[in-house]
């Protein structure tokens, strides 16, 4: 959402800009990710404790987006948009993207479910695909927000007012899930 508010106050050249910057974490944090799957892949036993701690981390999450997370705000009109720096749109992008530390644990989990099937394997080849692929679609994403937000502007509210409540359904999904996986492993 932040590049379609850069596009808006800034013009599509600037959030382009901050897209790259954003870009570069993602590919660090994915490259990462899969070169700590491939230790925990190699050491069965961390598996079962991070189920473990994931379990609790996802039930904590749902509990506070389902009962205390406040309302998000509306979109904010164009008038009332107000980015305060326009100088450093590339380390602003950097920047939000490495606060969001959710692709780390998820593409460690994409890369361990996908080599269990015999999809992925942990050589470079592969890991490059899956960074390269990851980055692909991150960019194909945040340009179409940069290109389409004036469009799709009255889609995204009902998902801006209702974010909380789904991501606490789909992490109180993912926490059942991972409780049943602990189960099964334990009986």
């Amino acid at each position: 959402m932040t590049a379609a508010k850069v596009s808006i106050s800034d013009g599509r050249k600037r959030a382009l800009i901050f897209v790259l910057g954003a870009l570069l974490v993602i590919i660090l944090q994915t490259y990462l990710s899969v070169i700590f799957a491939q230790y925990i892949n190699q050491h069965q036993e961390i598996v079962v404790l991070l189920r473990e701690i994931g379990l609790g981390i996802f039930i904590t999450i749902s509990i506070y987006f389902l009962f205390f997370a406040k309302k998000p705000k509306p979109i904010l009109d164009n008038e009332n948009l107000q980015l305060k720096s326009k100088r450093s749109r590339f380390f602003m992008g950097m920047l939000i993207s490495a606060i969001n530390f959710f692709p780390i644990p998820y593409y460690v989990l994409v890369s361990i479910t996908l080599a269990s099937y015999k999809v992925f394997s942990f050589e470079s080849s592969s890991i490059y695909s899956l960074v390269s692929g990851v980055v692909i679609g991150s960019f194909t994403v945040f340009y179409c927000y940069v290109v389409f937000f004036d469009k799709l502007k009255s889609k995204t509210d009902y998902f801006v007012r209702n974010m909380n409540t789904i991501i606490g359904i789909v992490t109180g999904l993912v926490a059942v899930l991972t409780l049943i996986n602990i189960l099964n492993h334990y009986l």
